[in-house]
């Protein structure tokens, strides 16, 4: 297994993977878009994906980061966004993989902190994160609005 950092040259396979993702969490497929939202992500270095890639080539993983700031740190964090593993290759380590990558860039990247969420009823990824040493925030409420 190769843990790369994503380029434009694998955008129709990232593409793929992250439709796959939105499928997990109930959206309707829909490549084309999952392609242009990749595309413009890299083309305007707006994220860092990086992938799980079998010896044979086939893309079998990714996780999307993005950069932002923490006010009260007056400090630079990334959120780790979208984690997905394909239902293939899944419990073979792939996820601590990109986890680990994700990690060790965030690190070189300067942030003094990541930050993800997840579905309450994820609890496979949960058992993941928790594992890795990620601990579930029990001082504040996450909150949205759709507009």
């Amino acid at each position: 297994m190769n843990i790369q950092r994503a380029t434009l040259d694998q955008l129709d396979d990232i593409a793929d993977l992250f439709d796959q993702y939105r499928q997990f969490y109930e959206q309707a497929p829909d490549l084309a878009g999952c392609r242009d939202y990749i595309e413009a992500r890299l083309a305007n270095n707006e994220s860092v994906i990086f992938m799980a890639q079998e010896n044979d080539g086939a893309l079998v993983g990714f996780t999307q980061l993005y950069h932002t700031f923490c006010s009260v740190a007056r400090a630079p964090i990334v959120v780790l966004y979208d984690l997905f593993v394909a239902p293939s290759a899944r419990r073979q380590g792939v996820g601590r993989l990109l986890m680990d990558q994700a990690t060790a860039y965030a690190k070189e990247s300067g942030a003094v902190r990541m930050q993800l969420e997840t579905g309450i009823d994820n609890v496979t990824a949960q058992a993941l994160y928790e594992a890795q040493g990620w601990e579930r925030d029990s001082e504040f409420y996450s909150y949205t609005i759709s507009l």
